[in-house]
């Protein structure tokens, strides 16, 4: 179940800081033969639409422009998104700092990780969360040619980062579904599969005060599945 962005930072209290994880918005389509695998391809109109819509939602719940930060990847439509989600918090110029590691963050071997683009993205990506996600405990050791690293591991890891990148009171990290699916999975027990997939905008919020952290699945959209 996905909470409302909305509903989200309505709730969040004054002493709670928030990072926020999401997929870009819309996007263009991408082909299965795309030698680049879609790297090029940006937003949409709407896609603009909805990540400004996300920023003006920050503004509405009372979150003030001056103390947020944004972070993405590096992939032009991540950056956008995060610009885009800065000029609806209010911020005419935002600026966003890229991240290689909310490029391919779970990825531990390339070669064999081109090999699960062109034979099936989804599919590979759901074989290898069910796979893992049935002991979430440390994986420890595994097979080099392996192309992902082990889920819990690699979620500590993504967690972490985010919490030692963000020093704002807001921080907003722009990802892929590729590596926001596997944090759901890993912090919030969701399950996905190749026809029942996240939709754009949509990812978890962590809030961490001085008691307690709270990890809360949230959507921008209307709904947080994109049913195939």
């Amino acid at each position: 179940m996905f909470l409302s962005v909305s509903t989200f930072f309505d709730s969040v209290a004054d002493d709670e800081r928030v990072y926020l994880l999401v997929r870009h918005g819309e996007r263009g389509h991408i082909t299965p033969n795309d030698p680049d695998y879609g790297a090029h391809v940006g937003l949409t109109e709407r896609g603009r639409e909805q990540a400004f819509s996300l920023g003006r939602a920050m503004s509405i719940a009372g979150e003030t422009s001056t103390d947020v930060c944004f972070f993405s990847s590096p992939v032009g439509r991540c950056v956008e998104t995060a610009e885009c989600i800065g000029k609806g918090c209010g911020i005419a110029h935002p600026e966003v700092e890229k991240l290689e590691s909310l490029a391919e963050f779970y990825v531990q071997n390339y070669d064999s990780y081109t090999k699960v683009l062109k034979t099936g993205f989804y599919e590979g990506i759901c074989e290898w969360l069910e796979a893992n996600s049935r002991d979430v405990t440390t994986s420890g050791a595994q097979d080099a040619d392996a192309p992902f690293y082990p889920l819990a591991d690699r979620s500590e890891e993504m967690l972490s980062m985010m919490l030692e990148r963000g020093n704002a009171r807001f921080n907003v990290f722009v990802s892929h579904d590729a590596w926001v699916v596997p944090c759901l999975v890993y912090f919030c027990g969701m399950k996905f599969t190749p026809q029942r997939w996240m939709n754009f905008l949509t990812g978890m919020a962590v809030a961490v005060s001085p008691r307690k952290r709270r990890i809360v699945p949230v959507t921008a959209l209307e709904t947080g599945w994109l049913d195939f």
